[in-house]
């Protein structure tokens, strides 16, 4: 079974500058290929897969995934579409550093 965890990362430093491209909205381009204006940010949203058997098993694949990213708070998702777009499926269980796990 397929979960989804997201989390923020805080950028390197607090702050990152990412390109943008409105002509290919939705897109992935390589950046030495942007000829873009960028967006300051503090943070950076992320969105990964997690392979488990059960909500346990993906609660602590999503765990190692958390301690390795400076992440403090993340999301799970169970996700039958395997979206990678921010909020798809259905909300399964929320993360907060020193609190664990809870249910929803």
């Amino acid at each position: 079974m397929t979960y989804y965890i997201e989390y923020t990362v805080p950028s390197e430093g607090g702050d990152a500058d990412l390109p943008v491209n409105e002509q290919e909205s939705g897109a992935t381009i390589p950046l030495t290929e942007v000829p873009a204006e960028h967006v300051h940010t503090s943070e950076l949203p992320a969105r990964s897969a997690v392979l488990a058997a059960s909500l346990d098993e993906a609660k602590e694949a999503a765990e190692e995934v958390i301690s390795h990213s400076k992440a403090t708070r993340a999301e799970l998702f169970d996700d039958d579409a395997d979206s990678l777009e921010a909020g798809s499926g259905r909300l399964v269980a929320r993360y907060a550093e020193g609190e664990g796990w809870t249910n929803q």
